[in-house]
This record gives C-alpha cells, sequence and structure tokens, in this order.
C-alpha cells in the first residue's frame, strides 16, 4: 500500500458522532464529566498550600516583567504557571477557588483531548474507556487536580503529551505537514509551563517505534528514524534550542545519592508504594505531610495484589495480541526516564527517604501507562484494507513513503458490536472457550479497582482538607477587621506548618500578606507593637531572647546618666544576627539613646515616664552599651530583651 498524502481511512458518517448515535462517546463524556466533578470537589476540601504561597508573594511583588516570567522558581522554568498566579494575585487577591476553577479546566481539557487521541490510535471499541478510566480516576494524579504548585505544572504537561502524541499519529498516518506544526506547538506549550515536558520528546520517538515500526531493536529504531525523520529533526532542534536556554539560566539540580542502597530504596519504594499501586486503585492509605499533598503507604498485601494483578494484565494482554508486548515496553522505557531524572535530581537530600512515595513526581507515567494499556487491550487501529487487528505489517510491503493505517479521525462514527457479541479488543487470537473466563476476571478487577479507588481518594481528600494555612489566613482577616486602626506590627515568620522555613524570606508575614486585601501594618520601630501568633491572633507583643542580668541599684536596675555609656552583660550570648530589641526603661526626661550590640547600633528616641520601645538591630554579642543624650537626664532600665518577637503572656 503507497501513502499518497491523503488520508486513507473511508469516509466517516459524521451524523452518527452525534450524543444518540454514538453511545461509547456520550459515556466517555459522561466519565469525564464525573471525574472533573469528583475531583473538584476533593480540591475544595483543602486550601492554598506552601509553594503555592510563595508563587503568589513573588508575584504580588513583582510586575508583569518578562524577567518575572522567566525566573526560575527552585530551578523550575515555568513562565506559563508565573503569568496565571500573576494574573490571578492582581485582579483576585490571596484566593483559593480561582486555581481550582483552572485546575477544574485544565482536568476536562486533558479528558477530551485523550479521548480524541483514543479515537484515532485504537480500534472502535467499548474498552477504550478503560484507559480513559484510568487517566481521569488515577489516584496518581490527584496531586494534579488539588493542589495548585502541582497542577500548574503537570496537568499542562499532560496536555502536551496527548496533543503531542496525536500530532505524530496523524503525521504517521497522513504525512500532512500541518501535522509536524501541531506537533511542534503541543512541545512548546508544555515546555511554557514545565522544563520536564522535554520528556515528551523522546516519548513520541519511543511511542513511534514501539507501536509503527517492527523488526529488532536496530531495525525498528533505523526504521522510525529513517521514516519520519521531518519529526525527529523538528523536535531535535527544539529541544537543543530550549536545553541552550534553560541550562544557561537554571543552576545544577544534579546530585548524588549518599550510596547505593538509598537508590535501591528509592526506586522499590517508587514501585512497590507508588506506581504499581497507584495503577490499579492504590495506595488506599495516605501518610499526612502537614499541609502539602500526602506520601503513599499502602498496606503490604495492597502492594503484592496490585503486582499480581499488573502482571497479569500484562501476560494476559501480550498472550492475547503481540502489539501489547512493545505497548508495556515503552511504559518501562518511560518510567525507566522518569525514575533516572528523579534519582538524580532528587536524592541525596533530606527528603530523599520520602521521594519514591510522592505521587507528582510520576503522575505523568499515568498517560503513558493509559495509551499502553489502551493497545495492550483494545488493539491499534487499522483500515478496512489492512491485515487482522494487531498483525505487523512487514517492512517489505510498503515503500518508504508508506503510513501505517490508524483507521478512523475522532470524528467518525463508533458501531457498537452486536450484542451477545465480545468486544472487538478482545477478539481475534482469544480462544473462545476463555472468552468468558476472561471476561470474568476483567469485570472482577474493574470493580476491585473502582472501589480501590473511591476509597483512596476519599482517604486522600481528607488528608487534603487538613489545612492550617486556611485558618490561619480566614483568622488573620478577622482579626484585622476587629483591630484598632493604628495597630502596627513587628515582622515574624508565619507557621512552619504553614511556609516551611526553607522558602525563606517568603515566610515572613509581610511578604506572605503581601496579596492579602487588608493587610497588617508592618513596622521596624515602635512604643507598643502587636504580633499575630500562630493561629492568626492579633497579640500584645514582647521580645523572647537574651536578657540582661539584674542591675545593682534597688529600685532602678541599671543606671545610666545624660552623657554616660554603661556596659550591661547578657544573661547568654547573641550571635550576629537581625534581631529585635524591647528597652523597658523609666525616665526623667525626653531624649535620645543609642544600644549597641557588637557592632551593631540602634539610636531611638525616649519619652518621660514609664514607658517601653521595640527596635531592630543587627549584631551580636555578650553584653550591651547604652547611652543616653543630655546632661539632665538620667534613665533606669532593668528590662532589655535581644531575640524574637513573640506574643506576650497572658494573665
Amino acid at each position: 500500500m503507497t501513502s499518497t498524502g491523503a488520508d486513507v481511512t473511508a469516509a466517516p458518517d459524521r451524523t452518527a458522532g452525534r450524543w444518540g448515535g454514538d453511545p461509547i462517546r456520550a459515556t466517555a463524556l459522561a466519565m469525564i464529566a464525573l471525574s472533573v466533578f469528583w475531583r473538584t470537589h476533593v480540591a475544595f476540601r483543602g486550601f492554598l498550600a506552601a509553594d503555592d504561597y510563595v508563587l503568589i508573594t513573588q508575584a504580588a511583588e513583582s510586575d508583569l516583567t518578562v524577567a518575572h516570567l522567566f525566573a526560575l522558581y527552585n530551578n523550575h522554568l515555568m513562565p506559563g504557571g508565573r503569568l496565571i498566579v500573576w494574573l490571578v494575585t492582581e485582579y483576585v487577591g490571596l484566593h483559593y477557588w480561582p486555581y481550582v476553577l483552572l485546575m477544574a479546566i485544565g482536568q476536562a481539557v486533558l479528558g477530551v483531548v485523550f479521548l480524541q487521541l483514543l479515537r484515532r490510535l485504537l480500534q472502535p471499541s467499548w474498552l477504550i474507556l478503560l484507559p480513559l478510566g484510568l487517566l481521569l480516576f488515577s489516584p496518581l494524579t490527584l496531586e494534579a487536580t488539588s493542589w495548585w504548585a502541582v497542577g500548574v505544572n503537570m496537568l499542562p504537561m499532560q496536555i502536551a503529551m496527548v496533543l503531542a502524541i496525536r500530532a505524530q499519529v496523524d503525521y504517521v498516518r497522513t504525512r500532512r505537514p500541518r501535522h509536524l506544526v501541531a506537533l511542534a506547538f503541543s512541545v512548546l506549550f508544555g515546555l511554557f509551563f514545565f522544563e520536564k515536558a522535554i520528556l515528551v520528546v523522546a516519548l513520541v520517538f519511543l511511542l513511534t517505534a514501539a507501536l509503527y515500526a517492527d523488526g529488532g531493536p536496530l531495525r525498528t529504531v533505523w526504521t522510525t528514524i529513517r521514516r519520519w525523520w521531518p519529526s525527529w529533526l523538528l523536535l531535535t532542534v527544539l529541544s537543543l534550542v530550549f536545553m541552550a536556554a534553560y541550562l544557561t539560566r537554571s543552576e545544577s539540580s544534579l546530585r548524588r545519592p549518599d550510596s547505593p542502597d538509598e537508590v535501591f530504596s528509592f526506586l522499590t519504594q517508587m514501585l512497590n508504594s507508588t506506581v504499581v499501586p497507584g495503577l490499579v486503585g492504590g495506595p488506599w492509605q495516605w501518610l499526612g505531610a502537614g499541609d502539602g499533598a500526602p506520601v503513599t503507604a499502602p498496606p503490604e498485601i495492597g502492594t503484592w495484589m496490585s503486582w499480581v494483578v499488573v502482571v497479569a494484565v500484562v501476560v494476559a494482554t501480550v498472550r492475547l495480541r503481540p502489539r501489547a508486548g512493545r505497548a508495556w515496553l515503552l511504559l518501562v522505557a518511560y518510567l525507566v526516564m522518569v525514575a533516572a531524572m528523579l534519582a538524580a535530581t532528587r536524592l541525596g537530600s533530606a527528603f530523599s527517604g520520602v521521594a519514591g512515595g510522592v505521587p507528582r513526581y510520576v503522575s505523568d507515567v499515568v498517560v503513558v501507562a493509559a495509551i499502553c494499556l489502551g493497545v495492550a487491550v483494545v488493539g491499534l487501529a487499522r483500515s478496512p484494507a489492512a491485515a487482522p487487528a494487531d498483525t505487523a505489517q512487514p517492512d517489505t510491503a510498503q515503500p518508504d513513503t508508506a503510513q501505517p493505517d490508524t483507521g478512523p479521525s475522532d470524528t467518525g462514527p463508533v458501531t457498537p458490536a452486536p450484542a451477545g457479541s465480545p468486544p472487538p479488543g478482545l477478539s481475534g487470537p482469544l480462544p473462545e472457550r476463555y472468552r468468558e473466563p476472561v471476561g470474568i476476571g476483567l469485570a472482577l478487577v474493574l470493580v476491585a479497582a473502582g472501589l480501590g479507588t473511591a476509597w483512596t481518594t476519599s482517604r486522600y481528600g481528607d488528608e487534603w482538607a487538613a489545612k492550617s494555612g486556611r485558618s490561619y489566613i480566614d483568622t488573620v482577616r478577622i482579626e484585622l477587621a476587629s483591630a484598632p486602626p493604628d495597630t502596627v506590627f513587628f515582622d515574624s515568620p508565619v507557621p512552619d506548618n504553614v511556609v516551611p522555613r526553607l522558602s525563606e524570606p517568603y515566610n515572613l508575614q509581610s511578604r506572605f500578606f503581601r496579596a492579602l486585601g487588608a493587610r497588617p501594618t508592618y513596622v521596624d520601630e515602635a512604643e507598643h507593637p502587636s504580633v499575630l501568633d500562630g493561629l492568626g491572633r492579633v497579640k500584645v507583643a514582647t521580645v523572647v531572647g537574651s536578657t540582661i542580668q539584674p542591675g545593682p541599684r534597688e529600685g532602678c536596675g541599671h543606671l545610666v546618666a545624660g552623657g554616660e555609656t554603661v556596659r550591661i552583660p547578657l544573661n547568654e550570648p547573641r550571635f550576629s544576627w537581625h534581631w529585635v530589641v524591647r528597652v523597658g526603661y523609666l525616665s526623667s526626661a525626653d531624649g535620645t539613646a543609642t544600644l549597641r550590640l557588637g557592632s551593631g547600633e540602634a539610636v531611638f528616641p525616649i519619652r518621660k515616664g514609664l514607658n517601653q520601645r521595640f527596635f531592630r538591630i543587627v549584631g551580636g554579642g555578650d553584653s550591651v552599651e547604652l547611652t543616653v543624650t543630655g546632661t539632665d537626664l538620667t534613665l533606669c532600665t532593668n528590662e532589655i530583651a535581644i531575640g524574637d518577637p513573640a506574643p506576650k503572656p497572658e494573665g
């Protein structure tokens, strides 16, 4: 069969593509709607978390410039994500609902384009709902539809994966240049949101080789390169340009694992706790991780059962159709690439012990797994004139310009099988006597996986709903609304369970609340400042840290006369840092005082009578020096504290 550059499939009857004439499409769209509704409900139980706040703070502090959009975040290049966060922060503020809405839209788009890909790639069959269901409901993608910092990277990458594969499949089938343009834009779209989308390039090549070229490994690679070289030339140029631009801006993320045992533990954890259980509805149990998403913690029996199911599906489908073996090898190859990337960038750090249990690191694997499941169970689409389904076409049967026929486009009809006949995906080499047992086994696996998915998703929702950041922000909003207008605050970090200390300085309240509508007023010096406690309540401020030793004069403590300097020892030394000082004093008149801490110095006003003053200083040492200005002024103090601002104890 020689390609003429046109689609060789039969012209579709577009009238059958309507809801009433295509029950498979109607069911698929209902599944997409259900998944979006369910995932949105889970997401709304939670709130913003950790990296979300940092991205929002950076947006609130910046103008919409190219420099801001292309600034790296933890070595991630994500201008698309920064653009969305800036727009939401500028016009909506510190709220969660816009991000949930955007993630829901992204999930709906992903479901629709994946359905279109399945209808281009696979034989018409009710069984295409299996790979669609895996993509829509797999617990491995829960973070991508609930945690904005994950979803803004992963959802566009998943969409880019599907669009790029669809464009390549169309190019393989028709050789039309417009599909190369679509391929390029698909990859660029993914890279605009996440640098990890560079893996899409390798995925497109591996999928083309696995599904559309024949022969041994070397012959397969050579045939793929020779037959579809325009795709690889285009993707190579895009990859080289992107990598050159990215590597010149980024710092190396490569780490060296501490030992071979660390690598082995990571790989076994990734497979046994995350990937394999997640593909069959697990992990069923989660381990909470503060305000962030939980990590997988499957029971041992669940891990073993999931391996049994996965191995059984692989063995059965390989026996069913030869092309299934190549599909599963494609999944293994992509998983190896992801594991290698993670091992090179996540191991050797403080978090490497749980890196294998983080679903977001492998959520893109679900797209590949769903495609491979569809190929293995349903079979690749063929034209009516092609050889029997899933039968390899010899390389000698076509000239170099010939293209494999991938069957009807997404707009074509899907005719259900007659009542009582096996689904097309289960027909073929499977003997008649095995069809009923296989159907029963498949039904049992689907029921178990469905119940497991529902349980796992519900438990994830319980963990995701526990959000310290939400209650903290809500309390601050209420407290500020009832606080006096002249209330001022000394800056301090928000609680670690809201923004970890690793995100410093973006964990400071003055930066955290930049996107809040009515944010607190922060000062560096005041007589009666306030602070926010760990729950977000407004409290009278004090300073917790080193204090001066008691003075010798009864009823005065340390006496400082005008023009004199008095050295006062601390009860424990302070290392050089940014500190807050509280001075409680009794003064005979108004004036000015100077306090020195090592190399640091601060000048502050004093008022007649019993008063206090808070101010910042940069310095360190085991004593302070206090000087007052004026010959007719004396000052008594027994209260000087150097440390961090904190709520004053009640009572």
